[in-house]
C-alpha cells in the first residue's frame, strides 16, 4: 500500500495533452479465428497497421506459432538482414521449446478455429501474418522485453510471443503497448484492463449476436457494403478517438484478463 500511493500521487499529477499518433503504441492479435478472419477482419487490420506506421506509430505483430509457417514471407519483408536473422531465432528457439515440452504444433489449429472453418495451422498463418500490412518489418523484440530498451520508437515490429491470447497481450502490455486491436471470428471475451481492446467481428451474424462487445463489423466485407481498404481507415479513426478517451465496448463491461507472463508448459 505504501508503494501503491506513491505510484498513485505521481499518476494523480498527470493531465491529458494532445500528441501526435507516432506517441502510438499498437498491438494487434487475432483469437477465435475462422474462415472469414484472413478475409475480413486481419486484412483490414493490416490496412490499419500500414497506415499507423506511416504516422510515425509503433506497431506490434505476434504470435510465434501462428506465423511460423510463413517466416519466408516475414523475412523478405525485414528491413535488414540482421531483423531477418533475429524473426527466424525467435522461431528456431520457440521450436525448441515445444520440442522439450513433448507439444506438437497440430495441437493448433484449436477444435473452435476448425470448427468455425480453418483446416490447418498453414492457412491460419497466412491470415494471421496479413494482419502486420506491407511495412517492412523494422525490428524483433524477444518475449518479455521493453520497446524502449530496445531502442524501438516507430515501425511495425515482431514482437515474439506465444499465441495464447491472455499471453499475448499481457507481453505486448510489457512491451509498451497502449491500445489493442483483437479480431475474432468465434467470438472471444477478450479485454485488458490496462490498455483499451478495440475488438473486431470477422463476420456479420458474430457482431450482430454480439453487438455490445464488437466495436467494429468487419463482416461487412464479406457482406459486400464495406471494402478492406475502407474498414482499414474506419479502425486508424477509431483507434485515435479511443486513444482520445473514446471507450470501446471491452472498457465500459471492465473486461480483464488475467496476466500471464508465459506458461511453463509448452503453449502452442
Amino acid at each position: 500500500m505504501a508503494s501503491a500511493r506513491v505510484h498513485l500521487a505521481r499518476l494523480n499529477a498527470r493531465k491529458r495533452q494532445s500528441v501526435p499518433a507516432s506517441a502510438l503504441v499498437v498491438g494487434v492479435q487475432c483469437g477465435g479465428s475462422d474462415a472469414f478472419s484472413g478475409a475480413t477482419a486481419n486484412p483490414a487490420v493490416g490496412v490499419c497497421t500500414d497506415l499507423l506506421v506511416r504516422a510515425g506509430a509503433t506497431v506490434m505483430f505476434s504470435e510465434t506459432t501462428e506465423v511460423r509457417d510463413g517466416i519466408d514471407q516475414l523475412t523478405a519483408r525485414a528491413s535488414s538482414p540482421e531483423v531477418a536473422e533475429a524473426m527466424v531465432r525467435e522461431m528456431a528457439w520457440y521450436d525448441a521449446y515445444l520440442g522439450r515440452g513433448g507439444a506438437d504444433r497440430s495441437a493448433n489449429t484449436t477444435p473452435g478455429n476448425k470448427a468455425g472453418g480453418l483446416s490447418n495451422i498453414v492457412e491460419k498463418a497466412m491470415g494471421s501474418i496479413v494482419k502486420s500490412g506491407s511495412s517492412l518489418i523494422s525490428g524483433v523484440l524477444p518475449p518479455g522485453e521493453r520497446l524502449r530498451d530496445r531502442g524501438i520508437t516507430s515501425g511495425l515490429v515482431y514482437a515474439a510471443t506465444p499465441a495464447s491470447d491472455f499471453i499475448c497481450g499481457t507481453l505486448q502490455l510489457a512491451a509498451g503497448m497502449n491500445v489493442h486491436i483483437f479480431t475474432t471470428g468465434r467470438g472471444t471475451p477478450y479485454g485488458l484492463a490496462e490498455a483499451p481492446v478495440i475488438k473486431v467481428a470477422t463476420n456479420t451474424p458474430l457482431a450482430e449476436h454480439w453487438h455490445d462487445l464488437m466495436d467494429v463489423n468487419a463482416g461487412r466485407i464479406a457482406d459486400g457494403e464495406a471494402s478492406i481498404e475502407e474498414t482499414g481507415w474506419e479502425l486508424f479513426r477509431l483507434v485515435l478517438d479511443v486513444a482520445s478517451g473514446r471507450r470501446t465496448w471491452a472498457e465500459r463491461h471492465h473486461l480483464g484478463n488475467a496476466l500471464v507472463l508465459f506458461n511453463p508448459a509448452p503453449v502452442t
